[in-house]
């Protein structure tokens, strides 16, 4: 089939490289100029484990192609995909001017009938609005208009979307499902994983499912904080939890706070879309705060363990982008914790695997960046993790301890087990244990 996808971020590149994996002649299409000419000369812009390989090897089979005119890829195409930015307002509301200025560029371009899956993740209404925006730009063209949302995990998207658990095609128009059955037909040799629905509820589906996650992680966030007062130790209490089939043990790690993309971003969309209804989401509303309290918890800890007084402190942070297998630093946890440190008068010696740069980006020259983890521990006065990657899981404690000032850890995902450390002669700080 011939497929365009507008958008080149997350979920445009992985979506349009997957879908020309699969044999399919996929043109990918942005604005901004200087993405698209680094992606032709084989520079993808982002991490994401497999992808560069995945659009090396379609570009060079002329299964994939990157055009800086959504409208030239939507004329050549029968499908196109909307995969653009819907950033936060002020409100909370998500921002659907780049969905609707990209639906516009489509309708221009559009030789004939098309169908046209919205893969960003949008407000309840929005496919109506596209709908509109194709039918007023070019009123004698045939559009199928559909919510296709995306489920992809930022550090493992190219699996998620080669072998996706459910495909959620959200539409009342007959064509419109039948292109995107036929589309997905590849993906489903082994089972059926369709799941068919109205536009509205499949609009709403993708903000449900972040909603669960997050308020998961902000019960055992908040469920820490408890334990930590009355002496349990949360990652006992998250294991027998764990063991409950009705729970399951996906998302029920407390840490440092919940960043990147889109369960901040999805959090409060979904509050704003219920308040504009008049039906209050309070659980989603309290996950939010709880969330942005949590965010604060390790600061508060270095603060408190050094009395108050950070002025001149060296501290070592490991972790920037917001998870592990991603270089992606959008509402890190770890930003915010450097922030405050700045603030309060310590100095900031960072080590990420994959975000240094991204993250100087942000933070500039105000942080020292380390090329190792080792190398940012050397004469600092403690050690805050807080990404969780797994090269961080089990380091040279020795080595750590001789090279610290002194050997205090703060440790914002329970990588380490008190006991050991604190007998190598640690001070430990974890969350929600005793």
């Amino acid at each position: 089939m011939k497929v365009a996808v507008v958008g080149t971020g997350y979920v445009g590149l992985v979506s349009g490289a997957g879908f020309s994996e699969f044999g399919n002649d996929v043109a990918c299409a942005d604005s901004d100029l200087g993405r698209i000419e680094a992606l032709r000369r084989g520079e993808v812009p982002l991490h994401e484990p497999g992808l560069p390989e995945m659009i090396q090897r379609n570009v060079r089979e002329g299964r994939l192609r990157f055009l800086a005119d959504a409208g030239e890829a939507a004329g050549a195409s029968e499908i196109v995909f909307l995969a653009v930015g819907t950033p936060p307002l002020e409100d909370g509301s998500a921002d659907t001017s780049q969905v609707e200025a990209a639906a516009e560029a489509v309708a221009r371009g559009a030789r004939g009938a098309l169908v046209v899956a919205i893969k960003s993740t949008v407000p309840v209404g929005t496919c109506d609005r596209v709908s509109e925006i194709l039918r007023r730009t070019a009123p004698g063209t045939e559009f199928a208009v559909a919510s296709n949302p995306e489920f992809l995990k930022e550090g493992d998207a190219v699996n998620d979307f080669l072998k996706p658990d459910r495909v959620v095609i959200g539409t009342g128009d007959t064509r419109a499902r039948k292109v995107l059955r036929e589309l997905y037909a590849p993906f489903m040799r082994v089972a059926d994983r369709v799941v068919l629905m109205d536009a509205r509820s499949a609009e709403l589906c993708k903000y449900a499912c972040n909603g669960m996650l997050a308020t998961r992680v902000s019960f055992m966030n908040e469920l820490a904080a408890l334990c930590e007062r009355v002496g349990a130790d949360v990652e006992q209490v998250r294991a027998g939890m764990a063991r409950d089939t009705r729970i399951g043990a996906k998302f029920l790690f407390p840490g440092a706070g919940m960043g990147g993309s889109c369960l901040p971003k999805d959090l409060r969309a979904l509050a704003s879309i219920g308040r504009a209804a008049g039906v209050p989401q309070e659980i989603v509303e309290a996950t939010s705060r709880v969330n942005a309290r949590q965010r604060t918890v390790l600061f508060e800890k270095i603060r408190a363990h050094f009395a108050g007084d950070l002025g001149g402190r060296v501290i070592a942070v490991w972790g920037l982008a917001f998870k592990p297998r991603t270089d992606d630093v959008r509402e890190s946890p770890a930003l915010e914790i450097i922030a405050r440190l700045l603030d309060a008068g310590a100095r900031v010696r960072a080590h990420d695997p994959q975000a240094l740069r991204q993250a100087r980006r942000v933070l500039g020259d105000r942080v020292e960046y380390a090329d190792t983890a080792y190398a940012a521990v050397e004469g600092a006065d403690a050690l805050c993790v807080v990404t969780e990657w797994p090269e961080f899981r089990r380091p040279d404690f020795a080595r750590i301890r001789a090279a610290m000032r002194t050997p205090a850890l703060f440790d914002g995902r329970n990588l380490w087990e008190p006991e050991t450390v604190r007998a190598m002669g640690f001070v430990y700080h974890g969350i929600g244990r005793p």
